[in-house]
């Protein structure tokens, strides 16, 4: 509750961030049936500037190498928090989201008057909300001291523009290499010639970790003016006229100094690489814009065409606001990791050159989940190179990624996150038989095997037992936070899923003895349940379980109990491959509609749904542990709402994700929970769009009421498929009533809940009819079991 507070507390202070953002008006006013003109003005990069979003404002481009953006301080997640006051300076790598302190290389920051200090703390400058100026691909700040800061980015380069104010002396621009919001070990700074500068720094630790050296990163920056001076430092030592500084124990970095009689802009273009830094040069010179202005507009005409990629029309001002900074922020990564040529560093730290664009930070627990299938409906292409990415990562290192930092695996989260994020793409046809093939052969050693001690990469640790007994033997192995034997519980639950999908990929390969092995896996949830354990009046719960079968720790379904991040309660519904059976155990499909209610509190739901998001709900951002209830902030619960779906009841979806809604806000406090890189973003455009796959690996979309009168998808390279729900509004209780399809060989009534990827593609027109009383549509019509699809 703590974190909901904050929020509460902090409203006065949000409220100011509409007029600094570069936006349209925020009142509440109706929307017309039309699309947006340009939405990028509908986007507002502070919504998520918090402790709990982590997200970032400053300038990128879909899936881009470089996030250019400010730093208010550092070993604090994206580094940007928006109750700051001061600039530290402008680093160029940023990660959406996350719940970790990583990444903010390069940091960039332009001074006036002699260079005295290399530390932040120094030369910082205060900043005002009212004087920075966001939008996509472009960030602005007039400090207090007047000199005004412009970014904006390519794929590959980050783009600065100071403009000084006049009489305030030399003009300088500082350049960190030796300290980054995340952990360095090494860099290395060189002033090459009179307008540029180059080096590379080693990053690494995450979430925690110490010790661990994750990426080499490496930059060229070309300035459009002549140095009138310059210098370097190492640590707090300034040298003036040297060329060359490594990092000591902490920092490492350059000064310039332009002359201001000759002008009082100062431009530089910074290419990155994690190859080398004749990489990051070509890079930088392969990107290179005409001028900052030509590069601005570049990253907001490509902006628009990605919003233009799922557009919306009707519902208010701040449905539209919401939802677009949802769908931006759920495009910024994965991360374009390959340079121009395609050449990139693989996780045997050796450069290797790809036939298509390599990309990297792979945060695979949290995607597989929504973000993976928000990219794969709208960017097939690019979905599908992701995926010979990921067949790099195991050609080059031996095994798959749960979470990839650059070219290292951090062994971060638990389960088996790569086999259904993987398969999702199979099963919408977006891989072709080589990658398939490859993919496969990695997945299945994955699920049976584990890697060698000496192996940067954890796997399934579980396996052992696992694949001996059906569950993962619950062990506090020293050293692994992240182990999945220390989350055993939970790790059964993900590995069981992931098994059940890679069936369906097993069985259109044609390994039938395999797709054989892997489905009697789909049901393993049921080895952890113990029906004689009572929890809120239900019987029955999911119990982790030592090696010898016996329970592990507090069976109480509300405490925390080898579950990542949760409880049983939460856990629970982790069995969507095959609801049937999961309902089976809970005592029928009416007992699992009433244990649904329970846990998002459905009465409340029905008669006050923010009252049940902020009151009833899971609120704080890290409040995994000891609770019943529905966490909204978190992965494992994301498909939770759609589990009426096999019930009864399936018009209460709709009920919980206007609830839902009401948690995301057009201010700097507007995102619950962390980002993610995009995955709780993704997770409300698909509820406001009245679409989402419940059953990850499954390529069927469930549909529910949409909140908008209108939702234009047109995937890359595909036909535009129009989901038209008159009066539909965020705002009240609406549920499906019919739902017809114009699409060749499926038009007509659709009488099922849901949509295979493939129906989705050519349906054309989805007419959708609400009610504002609960409907049967969609009664005992829901997705079969994912083996049995």
């Amino acid at each position: 509750m703590r974190a909901r507070k904050r929020v509460f507390a902090a409203l006065v202070l949000a409220g100011a961030v509409a007029t600094a953002a570069t936006t349209t008006a925020t009142t509440a006013q109706a929307q017309s049936s039309k699309f947006a003109d340009d939405p990028t003005t509908l986007v507002d990069t502070s919504i998520g500037n918090n402790g709990d979003g982590t997200t970032f404002p400053g300038a990128a481009v879909p899936f881009g190498m470089v996030q250019l953006s400010p730093d208010t301080q550092l070993n604090q997640y994206a580094s940007y928090d928006y109750k700051q006051d001061t600039i530290l300076g402008f680093s160029h790598t940023h990660l959406s989201g996350v719940g970790c302190q990583t990444m903010g290389n390069f940091r960039f920051m332009p001074t006036t008057g002699a260079v005295t200090s290399s530390d932040p703390a120094a030369y910082g400058a205060k900043f005002s909300h009212a004087n920075e100026t966001r939008a996509p691909g472009y960030y602005g700040v007039k400090f207090d001291n007047g000199i005004q800061a412009e970014l904006t980015a390519t794929q590959r380069t980050g783009q600065h523009r100071y403009t000084y104010p006049a009489g305030s002396g030399p003009e300088n621009v500082l350049i960190e290499v030796g300290e980054s919001n995340g952990s360095t070990y090494a860099g290395d700074v060189h002033v090459v010639g009179d307008d540029t500068v180059e080096g590379w720094l080693q990053g690494g630790n995450f979430c925690g970790e110490t010790g661990k050296e994750r990426y080499r990163i490496f930059f060229s920056a070309k300035f459009d003016r002549k140095f009138a001076s310059f210098g370097t430092w190492t640590d707090g030592t300034l040298t003036p006229n040297q060329r060359d500084a490594s990092r000591g124990t902490k920092r490492a970095g350059a000064y310039l100094t332009f002359d201001p009689g000759k002008g009082d802009q100062v431009g530089a273009s910074v290419g990155l690489s994690y190859t080398s830094v004749d990489g990051a040069r070509l890079n930088r010179k392969a990107e290179q814009p005409k001028s900052f202005d030509k590069a601005r507009s570049q990253a907001h005409n490509t902006w628009e065409n990605e919003l233009n990629g799922m557009r919306v029309a009707g519902g208010t001002t701040p449905d539209q606001r919401t939802y677009y900074t949802a769908l931006y922020h759920s495009l910024l990564h994965p991360s374009i990791g390959s340079d121009v040529d395609n050449r990139y560093r693989g996780f045997d730290d050796q450069v290797h050159k790809a036939d298509s664009t390599y990309y990297q930070m792979f945060s695979l627990w949290d995607t597989y989940r929504s973000q993976n299938q928000l990219v794969a409906l709208l960017h097939p292409d690019k979905a599908a190179d992701m995926a010979k990415s990921v067949l790099h990562i195991y050609q080059d290192g031996g095994w798959l990624p749960r979470w990839g930092l650059g070219n290292s695996e951090t062994n971060v989260m638990s389960g088996d996150p790569i086999t259904p994020w993987v398969v999702d793409l199979y099963n919408r046809g977006l891989l072709d038989n080589r990658t398939a093939h490859g993919l496969f052969d990695a997945l299945w050693k994955n699920a049976n095997e584990v890697p060698a001690d000496q192996s940067i990469f954890r796997g399934r640790d579980g396996n052992p037992s696992y694949v001996q007994n059906g569950w993962v033997a619950y062990q506090n192995l020293p050293g692994y936070t992240y182990g999945d034997s220390r989350q055993a519980g939970s790790a059964t639950l993900e590995y069981a899923l992931g098994d059940c999908s890679l069936s369906t990929m097993a069985s259109g390969l044609g390994y039938q003895d395999k797709a054989k092995t892997l489905a009697s896996r789909c049901d393993n949830f049921t080895k952890l349940w113990d029906p004689t354990i009572t929890s809120q009046g239900f019987n029955g719960f999911p119990v982790p379980k030592n090696a010898d079968g016996s329970a592990v720790g507090n069976p109480d379904p509300t405490q925390t109990n080898a579950f990542h991040e949760g409880t049983a309660w939460q856990y629970q519904w982790m069995g969507q491959q095959d609801p049937q059976t999961l309902f089976g155990l809970m005592g029928g499909a009416g007992q699992a509609e009433q244990r649904l209610d329970k846990f998002f509190d459905m009465p409340t739901v029905l008669t006050d749904p923010a009252k049940a998001a902020s009151d009833s709900w899971v609120t704080g951002a890290y409040d995994y542990h000891n609770a019943f209830a529905f966490n909204p902030n978190n992965e494992p619960d994301f498909a939770a709402p759609w589990l009426y779906t096999w019930t009864s009841a399936p018009w209460k979806t709709s009920a919980v994700l206007r609830a839902l809604r009401t948690l995301f806000t057009d201010n700097v406090y507007g995102m619950p929970g962390n980002d993610d890189l995009g995955a709780t973003s993704s997770l409300l455009v698909f509820a406001m769009a009245g679409i989402f796959e419940a059953q990850p690996g499954s390529a069927t979309y469930v549909v529910t009421a949409p909140m908008f009168d209108k939702v234009e998808i047109r995937p890359e390279h595909g036909r535009t498929i129009t989901i038209e729900a008159p009066g539909a509004s965020a705002s009240k209780l609406q549920y499906v009533s019919s739902v017809k399809t114009d699409g060749p060989g499926n038009g007509g009534k659709l009488r099922q809940s849901w949509l295979s990827h493939k129906d989705l593609l050519r349906a054309g027109t989805i007419k959708i009819q609400l009610s504002d009383t609960p409907t049967s549509w969609g009664v005992n019509a829901g997705p079969p079991a994912v083996a049995r699809a």
